[in-house]
């Protein structure tokens, strides 16, 4: 799947292993493992280029700017809005391809006829809390980075959503749903977006092919009795879409019912039949 309602956000081109992005009035050129063919255009003489992030060989790497440009400025996407900002690792704080899973939840929500209460787990800066909470749910958003949540805080009040009821957690996000089993707390839709690889607060290793089904097994004790949804999302490319959906159907639909899809999630680019693959996700949903 691909979305493609933004307005504030484009690939404008790619390749080289660099795709060029317009954030608004700021256009960025950023490192892609998954864009391995050759550019047609040289992209750093972009006229209106803002900045490169340059990798170094040693890990990690710096921004390079070419004119001057905001700290950190707002984008949005139809009633929803974010701050955004060069950050470490590359990173700006939003990943514009999830565009299409927050239709699909927003969706989802609104046609429950009921409350729905959201555990979003690796919440990151709270693109699905955002377009969860704006749909009229409650929502617990789960991260272990304190500046990650805080601006989680930032864009749900960005996009000024309606008495927001939005909990914010800083944890381990495992332990943290280990500790909402033993309290009998439960929820009816399930967001996870796990890194490919990480270190808990005690050095513990968290590697995803190992790690992601005992997780999604455990998230299952804390879905409430009448439980909407089960997202997950991984830009890890080791695990194809179809992986996540044999997860999901085992863990849940085999005993629950309802439906499972897995899909591969992609950008739009302003190059001609090029999509930019950025990861897969696979959704249970409860029919």
């Amino acid at each position: 799947m691909k979305s493609v309602k933004w307005k504030d956000y484009s690939v404008i081109a790619t390749g080289d292993g660099y795709k060029l992005e317009r954030w608004g009035k700021v256009v960025l050129l950023r490192p892609d493992p998954q864009v391995i063919w050759k550019s047609n255009v040289d992209m750093e003489k972009y006229k209106d280029l803002s900045a490169k992030y340059i990798r170094s060989e040693t890990g990690g790497g710096k921004w390079k700017y070419y004119k001057d440009m905001p700290a950190e400025w707002n984008v949005s996407y139809n009633d929803l809005t974010f701050k955004v900002k060069p950050m470490g690792f590359k990173h700006t704080g939003l990943f514009p391809e999830q565009a299409v899973n927050w239709d699909i939840m927003r969706s989802l929500i609104k046609n429950a006829d009921r409350e729905i209460s959201v555990l979003n787990l690796f919440a990151y800066t709270g693109g699905a809390t955002v377009a969860c909470a704006k749909a009229g749910a409650t929502v617990c958003h789960v991260d272990s980075a304190k500046a990650m949540v805080e601006r989680a805080g930032e864009n749900v009040r960005l996009s000024k959503i309606e008495n927001p009821k939005v909990r914010y957690i800083i944890d381990d996000c495992k332990k943290f749903v280990e500790r909402e089993i033993r309290r009998g707390k439960q929820y009816d839709a399930i967001i996870m977006d796990p890194p490919s690889y990480g270190r808990g607060p005690n050095g513990e290793m968290w590697k995803l092919e190992t790690e992601l089904f005992s997780l999604v097994s455990l998230c299952k004790k804390v879905l409430s009795d009448n439980p909407l949804f089960f997202l997950i999302n991984s830009y890890t490319t080791g695990l194809q879409p179809q992986v996540l959906k044999n997860i999901l159907q085992i863990v849940l639909k085999n005993d629950l019912g309802g439906e499972t899809d897995a899909y591969e999630v992609g950008l739009e680019t302003e190059e001609k039949g090029v999509i930019l693959p950025c990861g897969n996700s696979g959704i249970w949903i409860n029919k």
